[in-house]
């Protein structure tokens, strides 16, 4: 069996063990200069002032801000696309609000405007939308809906940190937006988060929440200088500690600044798997972008008719290509005591595979994944057609 691909794989070198090397030497690895940079740094990314950004240690845990920070609690509905990740689910859950599933369309699992309005009420306090795989979907139309129904709008960016609407990035069209750099994603810093706030007085407590909810300044602060009893602090919410720190943020610093050309491998793998796999008789690749929109490329997903995905998921597996589906669906998680019946998003969760998708991949890697796509599903699709 040949060496396996991976789905998803981080590209980190020397540049990264460089900086990691530095912080080492500098003493202090703790929240310092390099975290500042890695936040202003990525607020220059998404076209947002440094005030309006928070770094984390996840990107659940910038969710689970998010919440607090707009007071949402028992009585409270967080509408949400059943296709999500479960740290969104818990964020609201936790909060003893409840959330609310929607469906998605059924080829690109993003919901659209009516999935969202079909599930609204009076009891509705927000919205928290999934850019699944990386594609915008209609994240500017669910703006303007929410605007009008004077509903908060949360963005789960977590794979979507270099996807745009008309030159937007997303994360920034609602009233926050939060990013994932664990090991999976595509700008990594072993694990973290960032948190993005529009309000300027939500903005400045987002950093108080992430820290215990302490108001404190470091000695080692300019203004400091001339203070005594820098040590002293007050406690403004029972919060958790959500930090990160410069080691973390050091790697982050040299991701980010290798972001364009991640994505433009991530761009040429998808065009490869579209030219080899969208004739393929028995599966669907990923609808193309509408105007207007760029991607992050973050997954690439197939389609399978006549109940075979299982089955060439375990194919692929034998001959060395990891796939996977994301995300099971959250209402039909016992824990969240939904009901909910939606279509969409179970047609696809019974047919979508996740193809390996990372700036790692060699055209070889790329060009062994299109044939066994191409020869599974080919098997397969004549055993259902014998039976």
């Amino acid at each position: 069996m040949e060496p396996m691909i991976n789905v998803m794989q981080p590209a980190l070198g020397e540049r990264e063990l460089a900086a990691v090397r530095e912080v080492f030497e500098s003493n202090w690895i703790g929240r310092g200069a390099r975290t500042q940079e890695f936040e202003s740094s990525f607020a220059r990314h998404i076209g947002v002032d440094a005030a309006h950004v928070t770094s984390t240690n996840s990107c659940t845990e910038a969710t689970f801000i998010a919440m607090e920070l707009l007071e949402v609690g028992p009585g409270d509905e967080v509408v949400l696309p059943t296709a999500s990740f479960v740290g969104a689910g818990n964020a609201i859950a936790s909060r003893g609000a409840k959330p609310v599933f929607c469906d998605v369309d059924e080829a690109t699992l993003n919901p659209s405007v009516s999935h969202v309005e079909a599930v609204l009420t009076e009891r509705t306090k927000a919205v928290l939308i999934l850019h699944y795989g990386g594609y915008p979907g209609e994240v500017a139309q669910i703006a303007e809906l929410c605007r009008g129904r004077g509903i908060h709008l949360i963005e789960d960016a977590a794979v979507a940190i270099a996807s745009t609407v008309d030159g937007q990035a997303c994360g920034t069209f609602g009233d926050m937006g939060v990013w994932s750099f664990d090991h999976g994603k595509i700008v990594v810093t072993v694990d973290g988060g960032m948190l993005c706030v529009r309000d300027p007085e939500l903005a400045a407590r987002a950093p108080k929440i992430a820290y215990l909810g302490m108001e404190q300044r470091s000695g080692y602060d300019q203004a400091m200088r001339a203070q005594t009893r820098w040590w002293d602090f007050d406690v403004t919410s029972f919060s958790r500690r959500s930090t990160t720190n410069d080691v973390l943020a050091a790697v982050g610093n040299v991701q980010l600044s290798r972001l364009p050309e991640f994505i433009d491998r991530r761009r040429e793998v998808a065009e490869a798997y579209d030219a080899g796999l969208s004739s393929v008789s028995g599966l669907r690749v990923p609808p193309p972008l509408p105007a207007g929109h760029t991607s992050s490329y973050y997954m690439y997903w197939l389609q399978f008719e006549g109940g075979i995905r299982d089955e060439v998921a375990r194919d692929l597996y034998e001959l060395g290509v990891y796939t996977t589906f994301r995300y099971p669906l959250l209402h039909q998680v016992p824990a969240y005591g939904s009901d909910a019946v939606l279509p969409g998003a179970e047609a696809a969760a019974d047919k979508t595979l996740l193809l390996p998708m990372h700036q790692s991949l060699s055209d070889a890697d790329v060009d062994r994944v299109i044939s066994a796509v191409q020869e599974c599903t080919g098997r397969r699709t004549g055993i259902a057609r014998a039976a």
